[in-house]
């Protein structure tokens, strides 16, 4: 029972995220859909469309702004002693702000197409996801909580290096532009890891219904070859759809894992200047501001790529649980038939994000990203070596 209950309790709780995110991308303007309860569809929202942009780029506008004096005493000090940082911090802001503008120029130009790829997986959810046979799946509650937690906590940890740091001259309006922008950026990018866990649901589901035919074929029985038939449809049609989602938002992906990595090696950086002179610097900001949000950028950025990992790795066992059907007995031809068109088109096609024709992302993709963050951060300490150390 207390089983049960921490379930039914992760399950609510994922319900209210997935409630706060549409709310909260609804009220910066971020999804310009609505959704009509008769045809039981969402309908693209010119008026939600224009708001979102207005808001968005003025916010933008407002946030390049120029500040009437110097924001942080400390900051001054490393630019004077350091001006790789004030540049490679020139250099990140200037590939957020690119991240920004891209999206939600994406997020209008490709609306009408966006709207009818949700569209078609609530009809696929209504018609053949609603219950499946696995059960809850679990997986999806973990991982929808977890971005949403990690939403906040990137919000959380910009606000606290801005007020945390001593000498620190706050500019609240600026402030308050600048990071509901982030805010506005964290939840777009939110959107296509959210799609992409439900396209892994679907899936998931769909190795369910064939695990259970593979059992009933193994025990004796006939396997439905009309319901093998249909999963193949309903496989193939998840990944068209799972093709069009990673098209519209390869770039949009691509720039902000490019910012979370830029941003990690500013503040590595940042942060061997700070433990280099802690006679200079407090050690509170060495210890607790900027390693938290070095945590927090590598975590978010590690669970972009195991929201896409996990998809992948789920499509692959699609291909195993076809094999268990070779142990089983009451073959016929049509049966097996459709067996091999299943394992031919997963053979040839298979659950995959690639970003711009670049990269898959996978496990694999997020290791090379790691090392490519520690030879960066390498490469910035050795060009940087003789000023790392104040007199």
């Amino acid at each position: 029972m207390p089983q049960q209950t921490h379930r039914g309790y992760r399950q609510r709780v994922a319900h209210f995220t997935l409630k706060a995110t549409l709310y909260g991308s609804w009220a910066l303007g971020l999804f310009p859909f609505t959704y009509d309860s008769r045809t039981r569809q969402l309908t693209r929202s010119r008026w939600l469309l224009s708001y979102g942009l207005v808001l968005n780029l003025g916010l933008m506008g407002l946030s390049l702004l120029p500040e009437p004096e110097p924001h942080e005493e400390i900051k001054v000090e490393v630019y004077h002693r350091n001006p790789v940082v004030k540049q490679v911090e020139g250099l990140v802001e200037m590939i957020s702000m690119v991240s920004t503008c891209v999206m939600h120029l994406r997020i209008f130009w490709k609306s009408k197409e966006m709207a009818t790829i949700l569209n078609e997986l609530l009809l696929l959810k209504e018609r053949h996801f609603r219950h499946p046979i696995l059960g809850h799946c679990h997986q999806f509650d973990n991982y929808v909580i977890q971005k949403f937690c990690t939403v906040l906590l990137e919000v959380a940890s910009s606000l606290l290096i801005y007020y945390g740091v001593p000498d620190t001259n706050v500019v609240i309006a600026k402030a308050f532009c600048v990071y509901l922008a982030q805010l506005g950026v964290l939840l777009g990018i939110t959107h296509f890891h959210l799609a992409v866990i439900y396209i892994y649901r679907f899936v998931w589901t769909i190795n369910g219904e064939l695990l259970e035919l593979a059992n009933q074929q193994r025990r004796g029985q006939r396997a439905d070859t009309a319901q093998i038939q249909l999963l193949l449809r309903l496989y193939s049609r998840l990944l068209e759809l799972n093709s069009r989602l990673a098209a519209i938002y390869d770039i949009q992906v691509t720039l902000v894992m490019v910012t979370l990595m830029s941003a990690n090696i500013m503040i590595a950086h940042v942060l061997i200047i700070f433990w280099n002179n802690q006679h200079r610097f407090s050690l509170l900001d060495i210890a607790m501001i900027f390693p938290q949000a070095l945590i927090i950028n590598f975590y978010d950025l590690w669970l972009s790529i195991a929201f896409c990992d996990l998809a992948e790795r789920t499509g692959r066992q699609t291909s195993a649980i076809l094999k268990l059907y070779n142990d089983g007995e009451q073959m016929d031809e049509e049966l097996q038939r459709s067996l091999s068109d299943f394992a031919l088109f997963c053979s040839h096609r298979r659950l995959r994000f690639r970003h711009c024709g670049l990269f898959y992302v996978n496990y694999e993709m997020g290791f090379r990203m790691i090392i490519t963050n520690i030879l960066y951060l390498v490469f910035l300490v050795q060009f940087d070596y003789m000023n790392l150390q104040y007199k």
